[in-house]
């Protein structure tokens, strides 16, 4: 296809990018994927969809395709207060889209999807760098490889360029940032001695400390490690802290024998959970999805699922209407919406369990024994995701506020 004739340019080929032009291709829509990475390699990235965004995965039709390929349910949720069992969950019998979390290693999805992509119809560039984007009617995009540089023009450029957006800043859209407040850090496992279908998450407000475990198949699991940022914490990252990651996971609640004989597979690294977003992520014929258009602290695992609802809603407004400008504001508009829902819920959580002190332990004696008479009392991350209620009633309602 001749590079002046496309629809649309997608600039970064990972979950958002790759599901995106694979649903508009599969529509006609003439499509370039431009991909920085000659290959995937593993970074220490989110591993899991929660049963709200395997929902999502299901209206852009790639539920099948990644659990005929990578993908790997994960039927129970269990929660532990320290080495002592909260509760267990069975997700496919309790949430709305009757499904476990889909979890899979994530360069594995991510070239699964651009390969499908491709199949569609997409045009797909790897080892290509975007070093230039022009907002405006239409918007312009400078790629290079091998020495030689080129200026592509489409009707609308998605940005999917992750957390590090350079996109964002080339558009002129300005980033708002949370005050940093967690860490955190996560490594792959392989042979622990725990069941394959099951997430295991285990949290220890006192410390303001938490692991979660996910099980990607052939046994191997991701496991993370949230804590507060203190100037004494160490920065776990590189292989000579895995020793001390694991005993931080210990001091957390897990069992030590979880790690006894497990090998390292990949490297360990640690992430600011603080969350980076953008007010109206549409501007001049440039659209963001994904992180790059809201990265959610990870903490909770929203981000995957998050980044398949912007593709979802993009897509549905792109192929309901020619007036794209329009479309993709209307976009931007309900990204908005669902994005501060989901923001404030999150907040609420992290406030409730990973704040520490007299003020927050008294907090906690307060509300965990009503979550426990009452589960319903707290937002459904995993079920609903940021369609959980977020109004004032819901937020008096987490805390036992409600005089109930």
């Amino acid at each position: 296809m001749p590079r002046d004739k496309y629809d649309v340019i997608m600039v970064g080929g990972g979950l958002g990018g790759a599901t995106l032009a694979k649903a508009l291709a599969e529509r006609g829509v003439r499509l370039l994927v431009v991909e920085q990475a000659a290959e995937f390699k593993d970074r220490v990235r989110g591993e899991g969809l929660l049963p709200w965004g395997v929902a999502e995965a299901r209206a852009l039709g790639i539920n099948d395709l990644l659990r005929k390929s990578v993908a790997y349910e994960v039927q129970w949720w269990k929660r532990y207060l320290g080495p002592v069992l909260r509760d267990s969950r069975d997700l496919i019998a309790t949430t709305p889209s009757r499904s476990g979390c889909l979890d899979f290693h994530h360069p594995e999805m991510q070239s699964t999807l651009l390969e499908a992509a491709e199949a569609a119809g997409a045009d797909v560039l790897r080892s290509t760098r975007v070093v230039g984007v022009t907002p405006g009617n239409p918007p312009a995009v400078r790629i290079r490889a091998d020495h030689r540089e080129e200026q592509l023009y489409a009707r609308l450029v998605v940005g999917a360029d992750g957390r590090n957006s350079t996109m964002r800043a080339w558009a002129g859209f300005d980033v708002q940032r949370d005050a940093e407040r967690l860490i955190v850090a996560g490594v792959l496992h392989q042979g622990m001695p725990i069941p394959q279908d099951t997430v295991q998450y285990i949290q220890c407000p006192a410390i303001g400390q938490g692991v979660l475990v996910f099980p990607i198949g052939r046994q191997r699991f991701r496991t993370y490690l949230v804590h507060r940022r203190r100037a004494t914490t160490p920065s776990f990252s590189g292989r000579q802290q895995v020793g001390g990651f694991q005993a931080a996971c210990v001091e957390t609640g897990a069992p030590r024998e979880w790690f006894e004989g497990t090998e390292v597979d990949g490297p360990l690294a640690a992430f600011d959970g603080a969350d980076t977003w953008v007010d109206h992520p549409y501007r001049d014929g440039i659209v963001l999805i994904g992180d790059a258009a809201a990265a959610s602290d990870p903490t909770w695992g929203c981000g995957l699922s998050l980044t398949l609802r912007d593709a979802r809603v993009l897509r549905d407004q792109l192929l309901a209407t020619t007036d794209w400008q329009a479309a993709a504001s209307a976009y931007a508009i309900e990204h908005d919406r669902y994005y501060a829902s989901l923001h404030r819920l999150e907040d609420w959580l992290t406030v409730l369990m990973y704040d520490i002190g007299p003020e927050a332990d008294a907090r906690r004696a307060h509300v965990l024994p009503r979550l426990a008479a009452e589960p319903s009392r707290a937002p459904d991350l995993p079920g609903l995701g940021p369609d959980s209620p977020s109004d004032e009633a819901a937020r008096r309602r987490l805390f036992a506020e409600d005089g109930l």
